[in-house]
């Protein structure tokens, strides 16, 4: 699973996702994480209500399951969750490889039923008609 991490420093979560200048992603398994791709933005990132720049930062996380931000605007959430995308707020800067090993061990034990749904993010869903017909017998 892909998880994007917004940030300034490029070591915590510490961005309001609309403001990052980074976009940090990292794959994670419950057999460990690595890193995949930083995602630059600039420097001009004010808070002006300039929604064009959530397009960038949408497309660069696109398969992306979860995104850590320190703050999120309404219109920015919104449009994160349409993509499939489940945004998750930190209280306060936090570093990204804690949030990474939390993470990994969450995985290999029972996931709660937010992080389950992103898991299944990209996942065809199937169905064994085998099984049904056993019950019906």
């Amino acid at each position: 699973m892909k998880v994007a991490f917004a940030t300034q420093d490029q070591q915590r979560v510490d961005a309001h996702f609309g403001w990052a200048r980074h976009l940090a992603v990292y794959d994670v398994t419950p057999d460990g994480y690595a890193f995949v791709e930083d995602f630059g933005f600039g420097e001009n990132l004010a808070e002006d209500g300039d929604e064009d720049k959530l397009a960038p930062k949408l497309a660069a996380i696109h398969d992306c399951a979860i995104v850590y931000v320190a703050a999120i605007g309404g219109s920015a959430a919104a449009r994160v969750v349409a993509s499939k995308i489940h945004p998750v707020k930190v209280n306060q800067p936090e570093p990204i490889m804690d949030i990474l090993d939390r993470l990994q061990v969450t995985l290999g034990g029972t996931p709660p039923p937010w992080l389950r749904k992103a898991l299944a993010k990209g996942q065809v869903k199937s169905f064994d008609f085998e099984d049904e017909d056993e019950v019906n017998k």
